[in-house]
């Protein structure tokens, strides 16, 4: 039978009168290690919630299930210290409370701090973009694809030579140079038709590369969407692929992400239709009768473009 123990709310001012009376408590911080050493309530221990050790750790930190737990996180709008409290009830934990607003609750309350940088407490974790250009790191950016037929499905990449990305106050704009001869295909990897089908992808049945060495996309415009988070697609994105000697528009959404040290990564997966860019080799809507060779039309591609 399911315990029908449950977990408790606490606001800040409620555990800091509880730590001023001295009650027998164990205040936990659920959130990773290095945001702990920045920042974290006084006397705080930690244990983070995004951890598959973390059960293991809080055992370590709190063999007796029956003690008083106070779990918190960052703020409001995360679910750290709730899902917390909601694994140590099902682990059996018995007396329970999450600490309503984390963090930024604590510190706007006009509690104390402790950590590397305890002004910390009000930083946003949403996707914050600087006016600036960004250049296309070609050694780390790359190009994924995948066609199919009605048997099976190949995979492989593509590099790109060079491209940039310009943040401004209405979106962003940019470039990119994609190197066509640079076809790999992966799927076959140790299978002497590698090279074959890696040919014919470079012939002038597919993209034709000694014609059409590079293709470029240009964006057009694009715009982030209100409120961005990280994980989700938090842009919008419109512009011109010159592949194949056509241009032609394309729109998808992508994912815009910060590196360390002041960069830029962005990743997007879409399908095109090859067949717009006169790539009409083995479809059914220009060719009858096409037994084994019959391809499909879309090819889904997948970006990873890192920018400095």
């Amino acid at each position: 039978m399911e315990s029908q123990v449950q977990y408790r709310v606490v606001t800040a001012r409620e555990l800091s009168d509880w730590l001023e009376e001295k009650r027998d408590i164990v205040v936990v911080d659920t959130l990773p290690e290095e945001r702990y050493r920045r920042i974290h309530l006084p006397g705080s221990e930690n244990a983070c919630v995004y951890q598959v050790t973390f059960l293991e750790r809080m055992a370590s930190l709190v063999p007796d299930r029956g003690r008083t737990v106070v779990v918190y996180g960052s703020s409001e709008r995360s679910l750290d210290a709730l899902v917390a409290a909601e694994k140590l009830v099902r682990a059996g934990y018995r007396n329970v409370f999450a600490m309503a607003g984390g963090v930024r609750s604590w510190y706007e309350t006009g509690g104390g701090l402790e950590g590397e940088d305890p002004g910390a407490a009000m930083e946003t974790t949403g996707l914050v973009l600087e006016n600036r250009l960004y250049r296309v790191d070609g050694d780390e950016s790359f190009i994924e694809w995948t066609g199919r037929n009605r048997n099976t499905r190949h995979f492989g990449t593509l590099r790109l030579t060079e491209g940039s990305i310009s943040i401004h106050d209405e979106g962003f704009t940019g470039s990119f140079v994609l190197d066509m001869r640079s076809i790999v295909n992966k799927s076959l990897a140790g299978d002497p038709l590698k090279e074959v089908l890696e040919a014919h992808l470079a012939s002038d049945d597919f993209f034709f590369v000694e014609r059409f060495p590079t293709a470029r996309f240009v964006i057009e415009s694009a715009r982030i969407v209100e409120e961005p988070t990280l994980s989700a697609p938090n842009a919008k994105v419109r512009g011109m692929l010159d592949l194949h000697g056509v241009k032609n528009e394309i729109g998808f959404e992508a994912t815009l992400n910060h590196l360390e040290g002041g960069g830029l990564v962005a990743e997007a997966h879409f399908d095109i239709d090859r067949t717009r860019w006169d790539i009409v080799y083995g479809s059914s809507r220009f060719f009858e009768h096409l037994g084994m060779h019959l391809v499909f039309d879309p090819i889904s591609v997948q970006l990873h473009i890192v920018a400095r």
